[in-house]
C-alpha cells in the first residue's frame, strides 16, 4: 500500500514542479523572444554600427533559445508522464528517470551555450567601454572627416545582454527541478 502511496506523490510532484517549470520557461522564452527581435528590428532601424562580439553572441543566445523550445517539450512530457504515472497504464521508473535526464541535458546544452554567448557580448561591451575611457568621458570621438572612431554602448546592446541572462535563467530553473524531481523518484520509501 505505501508502494501506491509513493506512486500517487511521485505522480503529483511530477505534476505540480513539471507546471512551475513549464510556465516560468515559456514566460522566459515569450521575454527572450521578444528581447530578440526588438533588438534585431531597432538594430536594422537604428543603423548603428555594433560591437563586434555581439553577433556571436546573438547567434549563441539564440541557439540557447531554441535549446529552450526543447526544453519547454520535454517539460511537456514530464506533464504528461506525471499524469499517466496516475493512470492504470504507467511508465516504469527508467522511463520517466529517462525522461528527466532528457530534460537535465537539455537544460545543461542550453546553458554553456548562454553562458558562451554571455561571454562574448560581455567581453564585447568590455572593450567597447573601454575604448571610449578616453578624454571624451564616454562621448563620441570622430575623425576630422566626421567618421566615427568609438561607438557609445547602447541600450539595445544592453537588451542584447539581458535577453541572454533571460535564456541562461529559464535554463537554470529547469535544470534546479529536474534534478530535484531526478532525487524524487531515486529517493527510498
Amino acid at each position: 500500500m505505501a508502494d501506491r502511496l509513493d506512486l500517487q506523490l511521485i505522480s503529483a510532484a511530477l505534476r505540480r514542479f513539471g507546471w512551475v517549470r513549464f510556465w516560468a520557461q515559456v514566460v522566459l522564452a515569450v521575454v527572450v523572444l521578444g528581447v530578440l527581435i526588438f533588438n534585431n528590428i531597432g538594430g536594422q532601424i537604428g543603423g548603428v554600427g555594433k560591437a563586434f562580439g555581439l553577433g556571436p553572441g546573438l547567434s549563441l543566445t539564440t541557439l540557447a533559445f531554441f535549446v529552450l523550445l526543447w526544453s519547454l517539450w520535454q517539460s511537456w512530457l514530464i506533464l504528461r508522464c506525471g499524469r499517466a504515472l496516475d493512470s492504470p497504464v504507467r511508465p516504469g521508473k527508467g522511463e520517466t528517470a529517462r525522461l528527466i535526464k532528457r530534460g537535465v541535458l537539455a537544460d545543461l546544452v542550453g546553458l554553456t551555450l548562454g553562458v558562451v554567448g554571455y561571454q562574448s557580448l560581455a567581453g564585447s561591451l568590455f572593450f567597447q567601454a573601454s575604448t571610449q575611457a578616453g578624454l571624451s568621458f564616454g562621448g563620441v570621438q570622430t575623425t576630422p572627416g566626421g567618421r566615427i572612431t568609438n561607438y557609445p554602448i547602447t541600450s539595445l546592446e544592453m537588451l542584447a545582454t539581458l535577453s541572454n541572462t533571460q535564456v541562461v535563467f529559464a535554463h537554470l530553473i529547469g535544470l534546479w527541478i529536474s534534478l530535484w524531481l531526478l532525487q524524487r523518484i531515486y529517493r527510498k520509501a
